[in-house]
């Protein structure tokens, strides 16, 4: 894990200082503290901030040259099937220098040219330099777990792992981007497309690579995608157990990959099902000698409340009891939370949508104040496995949208018995109530908008409709509007302390097995993630196997903003410099009022939030 920048200058008399490059790669130092290193070259200049986890010796610095010196990379993740690729490049006749990851993709690039990217599993983000043909080579994995931003004008391309290294060079700051501010406004979404609130700094999309030649023109290629199967298998039992068996087979594989490193691994552990399979088969492989990197005893890192709504420490106590693995906690509080504010708006560069993140930013504190460098995850369980609650509603609703009503019923009383029948009828009442409170949040922040705001950006507004197919909905989810903002929280919390985070339900194989499997072995008889909870019996404790409820990195929002954040809130309502251009302030400030008082039972504490963090995220980039 690393930070990467770099500078494209399109015109022959104006080469790039090393002064320009070095400006970019202290910008994001806290990304790379163990080495660094610059690669100026006329019109071309690559700077790296190195975090090293794989061969932590000299040869693993960048910039690296290539085999024959023409090629140079710069690079942030890890290739987990790097040594499988090796010994098949070694077979071809490439010979190698170092025990490092980064060269095998200069090799690969040598062999395969930009279709390399295809051979490599894992989450990267680089940018190669090819000295024969004056290119640019930009990649960036399958599901934008690693970030990848780039800002461009007819002189040049400028490029990095984070935005503050384009606004260290930019002559001048780029504009707001206020559609996205709309978006977040009346929606609450965010990294729903590849611009960023920066107008004209973009992120490169998932799954893409770009070339750029010296002329400045520019080729972007998709080169791998998925699709969600919709149907809907009645198997027999025995079928049942074989695909359950073959998921969890391929989902041990990937954390068995995930764990390649030559510096200490632990993993996140919330109590839940993702994160407890993931430490349960890490548990599992130190027993069989395949976790050298984990060492004796695994460490796991979790946030806790002693908040009974919230407090999870009695699954993460079975947890810990069952796999001996040692529980590092932290308790994050609404004053951590107001004092590290800043830093974290900071790092994440753009809003986010809740104090939710704050307690992963502790879990990450605590991995590096005790030497744990790599984190494993769950994330992107929920969103491929049917992991939210709206997906027991969904799952009915796609069966009898497509004329299917008597297979509908028939796989509710079938799968579902009595119980979950209705379980499912009160879960569409309460989806009802939750759209229509969501019908009247975006319609009271609308109401709060600034006329010509509105008027100006809600025709070309996202909307968020149902799609046409369950498996669309959830293919959506894996890519718009859910995990890659979750992606994006993780990588900039993590790296604000030097640590990396992996995330092995995401590994290629294992997300395009899940794609291709019926939906009813992803819900059934009542459980969401179905194949996972099924093929974990023996491995997963049963008392997580069989929760229902879903918490994840939350925190008592609610109680923080109606108490000890309310002052600190209605402060920034009433000294806002930022939101009164888009924002009725008079009106929000009486909702909020209301609010902390109990009188807008409909709204929520995310919804005041978005205001909040918009005001503070633009007085630290925007205003200053």
């Amino acid at each position: 894990m690393c930070g990467i920048a770099g500078i494209f200058s399109f015109h022959q008399n104006a080469p790039v200082t090393s002064a320009q490059i070095q400006k970019m790669a202290d910008a994001i130092r806290h990304r790379g503290p163990d080495d660094e290193g610059i690669y100026v070259n006329g019109n071309i200049a690559l700077g790296h901030r190195r975090l090293a986890i794989i061969d932590l010796s000299p040869d693993g610095h960048q910039p690296m040259a290539g085999p024959d010196g023409s090629t140079w990379i710069i690079y942030n993740g890890e290739i987990y099937n790097y040594l499988e690729l090796r010994a098949e490049l070694s077979a071809k006749g490439h010979q190698f220098k170092s025990q490092s990851d980064t060269e095998v993709i200069l090799h690969a690039y040598q062999e395969y040219g930009p279709d390399c990217v295809r051979h490599f599993n894992g989450m990267f983000a680089f940018a190669l330099w090819d000295t024969r043909q004056h290119r640019l080579f930009l990649a960036r994995d399958r599901f934008g777990v690693k970030p990848l931003y780039f800002y461009r004008n007819a002189h040049h391309l400028l490029f990095a792992s984070e935005i503050k290294a384009l606004l260290a060079v930019m002559e001048t700051r780029p504009s707001l981007h206020q559609q996205l501010v709309y978006d977040f406004l009346t929606l609450g979404v965010l990294d729903h497309t590849n611009d960023t609130f920066f107008a004209g700094v973009h992120k490169l999309a998932p799954a893409h690579y770009m070339l750029v030649d010296a002329a400045g023109r520019e080729q972007i290629n998709r080169y791998w995608d998925f699709e969600v199967s919709n149907e809907v298998a009645l198997l027999p039992d025995k079928a049942l157990a074989e695909k359950s068996q073959a998921f969890f087979g391929l989902f041990a594989e990937s954390v068995r990959s995930h764990l390649i490193s030559d510096v200490p691994v632990g993993s996140c552990l919330s109590g839940g099902l993702d994160s407890s399979a993931v430490v349960a088969v890490i548990s599992r492989l130190i027993h069989e000698h395949k976790a050298a990197s984990v060492g004796a005893r695994q460490q796991t890192f979790s946030a806790c409340y002693n908040h009974s709504r919230l407090d999870e420490q009695p699954f993460i106590d079975r947890v810990i009891e069952a796999t001996g693995a040692f529980s590092h906690r932290v308790f994050p509080t609404a004053d951590g939370f107001k004092k590290n504010l800043p830093q974290l708006l900071w790092h994440q560069e753009e809003p986010f949508t809740g104090t939710s993140m704050y307690a992963q930013w502790e879990v990450m504190r605590s991995a590096r104040d005790n030497g744990v460098t790599v984190l494993l995850d769950g994330q992107g369980a929920d969103e491929q496995l049917l992991g939210y609650r709206k997906f027991y509603v969904f799952y009915v609703q796609h069966l009898l949208r497509n004329d299917r009503r008597w297979l509908g019923m028939r796989e509710m009383l079938k799968h579902f018995g009595s119980r979950e029948v209705m379980m499912t009828l009160q879960w569409q009442r309460g989806l009802r109530y939750w759209r229509g409170a969501q019908i009247g949040s975006v319609a009271l922040a609308k109401q709060l908008l600034q006329d010509s705001f509105r008027q100006a950006f809600a025709d070309s507004a996202v909307r968020l409709t149902a799609a046409d197919d369950l498996g669309a909905r959830i293919k959506a989810d894996m890519t718009r509007f859910s995990l890659p903002v979750l992606l994006r929280y993780e990588d900039k919390n993590s790296m604000a302390f030097s640590r990396e985070a992996r995330v092995p339900f995401l590994d290629q194989r294992l997300v395009e097995y899940v794609a291709g499997l019926p939906l009813n072995l992803k819900l059934r008889d009542g459980w969401t993630k179905y194949c996972l909870r099924r093929g974990a019996q023996n491995v997963v404790p049963q008392k997580i196997l069989e929760r229902k409820d879903k918490i994840g990195f939350a925190t008592p929002e609610e109680e923080w903003f109606r108490r000890a954040l309310k002052d600190d809130i209605r402060q920034t309502f009433q000294r806002a410099l930022f939101l009164p251009e888009f924002i009725k302030m008079p009106d929000l400030q009486n909702h909020f009022a209301a609010f902390v008082h109990g009188k807008r039972p409909l709204l929520s504490s995310d919804f005041f939030f978005r205001f909040f963090v918009l005001e503070e995220w633009a007085q630290t980039f925007i205003l200053k």
